[in-house]
């Protein structure tokens, strides 16, 4: 009889909970901008009210619409927060930028590249999803270098709100000084400033040594000089609506010194130190060399903390 009556306590709940997840529709989505056609994701999960929306903004290079990248990490982690999202009520479009995966027709060659038409098809991207009456609030979410491109967006986006996962508050070229350093014998510093000086002047820089070539080749130096104007902690302080700053204590690529730069341009945005949490927004090591497979495994679980915090952010949001 026990037997019985804990099944039957069992089966309740497991219909409660399902009775509880939103039911999500997966679409694809595109945006003809005028010069070339960018594709995504939509999660639409069925709510009574239009649901906020988050558009994703993903990071920098060749990285797609679910975290991805061809030339490095491989992780899905864009398209778990998008699933997150999902579960608490909350669409979300994850796009593939021009020039990559199924966008790439949009700029083939990527010496076409640059932060302005980045931020433009972001601007582009809102104007569409705030005129879809399946959606409410949006909500602009961009990771490491995405999150300079909602920071430059959302002043002309209509968001409602902006999230910086993993963003940098250092100048572009201090930061470059810095991964590189990591990477290179030190018999490189010397080359490396005087190419990021060339280039923050607005030249393109020659004679790049080898080992140099894939960081600073001339087909991607246009984006680098436009990406070398911005000032991300001047660019941040500009957004007039609600903030949210997310970074992980184990970031190995964009240290926690970066998000105190954010919080001190805009003192009103809420900053959220997930501890443990790296680059590939899972729990991990400290040291670099035991990050790997962080950066390889798209089945190791995201840190929780991470949809906690944004959701939560979202959900207090003013009703528009």
């Amino acid at each position: 009889m026990m037997l019985r009556v804990l099944a039957v306590i069992v089966l309740l709940f497991s219909s409660l909970a399902q009775a509880a997840a939103p039911t999500v529709l997966q679409r694809p989505i595109s945006l003809d901008t005028g010069s070339g056609v960018l594709y995504g994701s939509l999660l639409l999960p069925r709510t009574e009210q239009p649901p906020p929306v988050v558009l994703i903004i993903p990071g920098s290079g060749p990285t797609d619409r679910n975290g991805n990248n061809p030339d490095g990490a491989h992780t899905d982690n864009l398209r778990q927060l998008a699933l997150v999202l999902a579960k608490n009520r909350i669409a979300s479009v994850r796009y593939d930028k021009r020039g990559v995966a199924a966008s790439r027709a949009a700029t083939p060659n990527e010496r076409n590249l640059s932060v302005e038409r980045y931020v433009a098809d972001v601007v582009a991207w809102s104007q569409q999803l705030n005129a879809d009456p399946r959606f409410g609030p949006l909500i602009l979410l961009g990771h490491s270098e995405g999150a300079l491109i909602a920071s430059l967006a959302a002043p002309s986006s209509g968001a409602s709100a902006v999230i910086s996962v993993a963003g940098t508050g250092r100048p572009i070229d201090e930061v470059f000084r810095a991964q590189l350093a990591g990477q290179l014998p030190s018999r490189y510093n010397q080359q490396v400033t005087q190419i990021l000086d060339t280039l923050k002047a607005g030249r393109p820089a020659t004679d790049i040594p080898r080992p140099l070539q894939d960081a600073f080749r001339p087909s991607v130096q246009p984006y680098l000089i436009s990406l070398l104007r911005q000032d991300p902690a001047a660019a941040f302080a500009k957004i007039k609506v609600p903030a949210l700053i997310i970074q992980g204590t184990h970031d190995i690529q964009v240290d926690v010194s970066n998000a105190e730069r954010l919080k001190a341009a805009k003192p009103d945005a809420e900053l959220a130190l997930i501890q443990g949490m790296n680059h590939m927004l899972r729990i991990a090591p400290t040291a670099a060399n035991q990050q790997r497979e962080s950066y390889l495994n798209p089945k190791l679980p995201q840190a929780s903390e991470l949809g906690e915090r944004v959701v939560d952010f979202i959900h207090r949001l003013p009703a528009a």
